[in-house]
């Protein structure tokens, strides 16, 4: 069968395209994606109609089918204009809420950041995680904001509000959201200093030829 596979962040620089058009046996699973990509379980991971794949899930020829990278990031909802705090704080905002937590993950130490996001993947995702840190937390109400595009120096990359009847779990639910979004959402980042351009994100083999 013949499949179409979408590309991200330094999968996509490496290939030179955003999709690659590859042959696979008709049983083919997950890993059979990465290793025709050259790569191993581990160093990628294969969503499946914008859903992460173990890698010994079957490939239909109607699945969209993605290779993800190490993900440094996240979202909840994905925008390309500068972060406004006051959206998130009025998101969580409960009668219930005896505290509320903001979390500004900023710019540093480089002339700025440009995200790229797997956005229709993204959002259900991260909305997912707010779910299920509400209810882990005892949460009222959570929020999250992601931007892409280039962030300048000192400026929100991402926001995350939570509202809790206690401070104590305000923090822990904010804290958790933030830690599953940078390690859980297809969002990736390069780091921008003059003319210089820095990936962040683990190292990839080079294709195959």
């Amino acid at each position: 069968m013949r499949i179409t596979v979408r590309l991200f962040a330094g999968l996509r620089e490496r290939a030179g395209a955003d999709r690659v058009e590859l042959e696979l046996p008709d049983d083919a699973r997950a890993v059979d994606v990465l290793r025709a990509m050259g790569l191993e379980p581990g160093q990628c991971i294969v969503a499946l109609d914008r859903e992460y794949a173990e890698v010994d899930a079957r490939v239909l020829p109607s699945h969209e089918v993605a290779l993800i990278p190490p993900v440094s990031g996240g979202a909840g909802i994905v925008v390309a204009e500068p972060l406004d705090p006051s959206v998130v704080l009025a998101a969580v905002r409960d009668a219930r809420a005896g505290a509320v937590v903001l979390f500004e993950g900023v710019t540093r130490d480089v002339e700025a950041l440009d995200y790229e996001a797997y956005a229709e993947m993204a959002e259900p995702k991260i909305q997912a995680i707010i779910d299920e840190e509400i209810a882990r937390h005892g949460l009222c109400r959570a929020a999250v904001l992601h931007r892409v595009g280039r962030v300048p120096l000192s400026e929100p990359s991402v926001l995350v509000a939570a509202s809790a009847p206690h401070r104590g779990e305000a923090f822990a639910g904010a804290r958790a959201l933030i830690d599953r979004v940078k390690a859980e959402a297809p969002i990736w980042k390069v780091e921008l200093d003059g003319e210089d351009r820095r990936r962040v994100e683990g190292l990839l083999p080079t294709w195959p030829t």
